[in-house]
């Protein structure tokens, strides 16, 4: 079910759902809404409770990967897939009190009416049933999902339906991206620099997370399950699948890795203490083993436990025949590496934050700008930008900060990294002329749009969060985390 749905959004869902931005129901830091209580409901909307088995349902059919349903006990996506259940919970609670409704009729025309179901230009019941066939879902479930989007469609367009822009809301958007600045700017990097980590400092931070500077190393052996050694034949025909799925069964029986291949006559390659990036204890890479085997075979979970394995159009067997963990030392090029950038990154925010209280107390004028500059032996450059694709010192996130600067302020610009950091004074601004009749207009009027759109659907998030009384149930859900 979870499938054909994933399948279908790829049809008109997509297209239905065009232009509007899904509400956000986001309840988390609430206060104290985690509590006890009965362990088969994890949640209760009012007085509306959420049964754990219900919930369990919604996420069987999210098919999550393997390494998700590994690591839910170790993670929050369990608790990031119940606030999503939930939110979609209280919309159909409001579309239901709004009783939007979507007829037969009109259920009958959004199907007729979707191109993908068209031949020779008009809608054909054989493509539909073709697509319903290919798709693993049935009509009636096809058309339930269908009704479900569709009142999602119209309660969303509720919300913001009918929306007239004024042309100063577009202008104003037009300029944000428009205009001509003219700006001095000091790029911070080499005063980001001079304070370079300590050897104290750096000793004292690997201290404190030598646990997570380690190298696991597997000592793993398999052995090709080739055709003409099964099966007498060098085709991987039926009668090799039929031995190969003998041999499974066997392993799966307990039958160890050498009776295995002894019993096969498989030839056994070994490969010892290999870390994760295909390397010796040597730092020798391995050579004549694939990227795709080494993966398949390093992600074994349990030591002297074999699996068959399928990799690169072979079939293997396989174990991990033990595993050592290791400290990596200080002196570790990546180690060190790691070490200085974590350091580094703690003093560029040191810094920034430091510039950024004097700026806001006002501290930073014209002139302390430029004395900025020279105590620090910093440059005060020059530049005029005229375009968002002027790339050659600012990217493009970092010139639409810039644009909204004012005249005459001093203000810290950073991109999310920190990798690029430069105080900006603001001299000029000029503006560019927006035809009223072009069709930047209406680019500038769409993007105008969108974003009171989006104000609307905050303000309601906002309503909504305030008009629902969400508990949790935090036993159950650990419960839940560790059931898979």
């Amino acid at each position: 079910m979870a499938t054909s749905i994933g399948k279908l959004s790829k049809s008109f869902f997509i297209k239905l759902l065009v232009g509007i931005i899904i509400l956000p129901f986001v309840f988390w830091g609430m206060g104290d809404v985690f509590r006890g209580g009965n362990q088969n409901v994890i949640a209760t909307i009012d007085s509306k409770k959420v049964s754990t088995q219900e919930f369990m349902n919604y996420v069987k059919q999210l098919n999550l990967d393997e390494v998700q349903v590994k690591n839910l006990s170790k993670t929050d996506l369990i608790e990031q897939i119940l606030s999503d259940y939930i939110g979609k919970k209280v919309m159909a609670f409001e579309i239901e009190k709004l009783n939007i409704e979507v007829s037969d009729g009109s259920l009958r025309d959004l199907i007729k009416n979707d191109k993908l179901f068209f031949k020779d230009s008009k809608f054909s019941r054989t493509e539909y049933e073709k697509f319903l066939i290919k798709s693993g879902i049935t009509a009636p479930q096809f058309e339930e999902n269908l009704v479900v989007q569709e009142k999602k469609r119209q309660f969303l367009s509720s919300l913001a339906g009918g929306i007239v822009v004024p042309e100063i809301i577009t202008e104003k958007e037009f300029k944000k991206e428009n205009q001509i600045k003219t700006i001095q700017y000091i790029d911070l990097d080499k005063y980001h620099l001079k304070n370079k980590p300590s050897p104290e400092n750096i000793k004292e931070l690997y201290e404190k997370n030598k646990n997570i500077f380690i190298t696991e190393l597997k000592s793993l052996r398999f052995a090709e399950i080739k055709p003409e050694l099964i099966s007498g034949s060098s085709e991987y025909n039926e009668n090799f699948f039929k031995q190969l799925d003998l041999i499974e069964n066997n392993v799966l029986d307990g039958q160890t890795f050498n009776e295995t291949t002894a019993a096969n006559n498989l030839k056994i390659l070994e490969f010892n203490k290999i870390n994760i990036k295909k390397e010796d204890e040597t730092n020798n890479k391995i050579k004549n083993l694939s990227d795709n085997l080494f993966k398949k075979i390093y992600e074994i979970k349990i030591n002297n436990s074999p699996e068959i394995i399928n990799a690169d159009g072979k079939y293997y067997i396989a174990e991990i025949k033990d595993q050592q963990i290791k400290n990596r030392p200080i002196d570790d090029p990546e180690v060190l590496q790691a070490l200085n950038a974590q350091l580094s990154f703690k003093t560029k925010i040191e810094n920034n934050k430091s510039l950024a209280k004097d700026i806001s107390l006002g501290a930073f004028d014209n002139e302390n700008f430029k004395k900025f500059a020279s105590d620090n032996k910093l440059l005060v450059v020059d530049y005029k930008i005229s375009s968002l694709k002027q790339n050659d010192i600012f990217e493009e996130g970092l010139i639409k900060r810039i644009f909204l600067t004012n005249d005459g302020e001093i203000n810290l610009i950073t991109n999310n990294t920190l990798t690029k950091s430069f105080l900006i004074f603001t001299k000029k601004t000029e503006y560019e002329t927006l035809d009223k009749k072009s069709n930047e207009f209406e680019k500038y009027e769409a993007k105008a749009r969108l974003n009171l759109i989006n104000n609307i659907y905050k303000s309601y998030d906002e309503y909504v969060n305030q008009k629902y009384k969400v508990e949790l149930n935090q036993r159950t859900i650990d419960r839940v985390k560790n059931s898979f």
